[in-house]
């Protein structure tokens, strides 16, 4: 066993870890999947220490992903910045939340956040097709920094979706087409769980050998996943979003309702 954890659950959760890192990569939110597995595989350990060794597990995949990224899609650097500098302010404040948060009322809290970006997706078909910025370059770098503090916030205290918020913020308000936002959502998305668990790591609340496994199989799931958003394009994104989203929401509902009446 791993930190006390049975094999099989091990097993499972690497499993979603895989997955998670493949769909982080594709269309970013992996956290919708590992998080939820983690809350059904970990039904006794408390809410940071199930957070801190997400965020273990996130880090590694994210990290791979964002380097295949950068590697073929320039990002501004400015931008990027005041991003990176407003998203880890923001997640080392929301981290620092996450332990008071109860179960019964964070397992809602992720149901009601992969509900609302799933049924956004859903209904604008040709969001992100090109990029055309819309804001004065002052404008625009206030507007990138406030989406960096407010996705850093709720990556350190819920996690689930911060990649597809920040995609959606720097599509939506500041013009980009997906592939160039993906691109600095994965730098904005690797600071906000680097920060997340520098904090709750010093706090003791990361299941280190279990976060290790999950961490390497998250990897795979991201290089293979980087690779094959970049070269299918956004309609392929759109569609692994929208099936994974709708997986996991129905496994949400049932244990938010077994939370209630529980």
């Amino acid at each position: 066993m791993i930190d006390m954890v049975p094999a099989v659950t091990v097993v499972l959760l690497c499993v979603a870890a895989l997955a998670a890192g493949w769909v982080d990569a594709v269309v970013g939110g992996g956290g919708v999947i590992q998080l939820p597995a983690l809350l059904v595989g970990l039904p006794n350990t408390d809410i940071a220490s199930i957070s801190g060794t997400n965020k273990m597990s996130s880090c590694a995949g994210t990290a791979v992903a964002t380097g295949t990224y950068l590697s073929k899609i320039a990002v501004h650097v400015p931008t990027a910045v005041i991003v990176v500098v407003c998203a880890y302010l923001g997640s080392t404040g929301g981290a620092h939340l996450v332990q008071y948060v109860p179960r019964v009322v964070f397992t809602p809290l992720v149901g009601v956040a992969v509900a609302v970006i799933g049924v956004y997706v859903w209904r604008t078909r040709t969001l992100g097709q090109e990029t055309h910025l819309r804001l004065s370059t002052a404008k625009h770098r206030l507007s990138a920094g406030v989406i960096g503090l407010v996705c850093g916030v709720w990556d350190g205290l819920v996690g689930p979706g911060t990649g597809i918020f920040l995609v959606l913020g720097f599509v939506v308000i500041l013009g980009y087409g997906f592939l160039p936002a993906t691109a600095l959502a994965k730098v904005a998305n690797l600071t906000t769980n680097i920060a997340a668990l520098v904090v709750l790591g010093i706090q003791g609340h990361v299941l280190w050998g279990l976060g290790a496994c999950m961490a390497a199989a998250n990897v795979v799931g991201g290089a293979i996943g980087s690779r094959m958003a970049i070269a299918k394009g956004n309609s392929f994104i759109r569609k692994v979003f929208l099936v994974a989203v709708g997986l996991v929401e129905i496994k949400l509902v049932y244990d938010t309702i077994r939370l209630i009446l529980g």
